[in-house]
């Protein structure tokens, strides 16, 4: 969903409540598991270290538990209480080109591991793009290094994303980024 202003909050619970019975918006159902990019798709592949020990790796899980990875100033997620749980649905708001735009996506699985932890979305039908991403804290067994772990495959999932595919593709290396500055952020502030 694509606009000149920023939608409501009632707007948005709209648009989540209309994305609730909308199907994945491709077949490749949890293939960033296993770090599948699925042909005709553009693979991303991001991470960076959040620290070391334990201390830091239960900051970087409660990090995801908050979805603080999408706290920059032109990307919101509708909305951060949501539960980290298969089946729960929402929105990305992204403001971007003197737009809005309201994208739907759903957990398709959750990873809750010893040394692993975190989640993956599928896009549903009202998602400019078609794919799924993964984000992921990992600690190393050996060294006890924490890592934030960004794993995507996406395509254009309508004639505006086809139209404007670089700058989608911008704009995906952008949210890599600052994602990870957001984590980054998250560890100096969750204690």
């Amino acid at each position: 969903m694509f606009q000149l202003t920023k939608p409501s909050r009632r707007e948005i619970n709209a648009f989540i409540a209309e994305s609730l019975e909308s199907d994945l918006s491709y077949r490749y159902n949890g293939a960033t598991q296993i770090e599948v990019v699925p042909g005709g798709y553009v693979g991303d592949h991001n991470q960076i270290q959040l620290g070391t020990g334990p201390e830091d790796w239960e900051k970087a899980k409660q990090a995801i538990r908050k979805w603080k990875m999408f706290e920059m100033p032109w990307v919101e997620i509708c909305w951060p209480e949501t539960p980290i749980q298969i089946g729960s649905t929402v929105a990305i708001l992204v403001s971007h080109f003197g737009f809005h735009s309201l994208n739907a996506a759903r957990i398709v699985y959750v990873i809750d591991e010893p040394f692993r932890f975190g989640f993956a979305y599928g896009t549903l039908a009202d998602h400019g793009e078609s794919g799924e991403e993964r984000f992921m804290a990992t600690m190393d067994r050996e060294t006890s290094e924490v890592w934030y772990d960004l794993y995507a495959f996406s395509r254009p999932n309508n004639i505006l994303s086809k139209l404007g595919y670089p700058l989608t593709r911008i704009l995906q290396k952008r949210f890599a980024a600052d994602s990870k500055a957001a984590m980054l952020r998250a560890m100096e502030t969750i204690g």
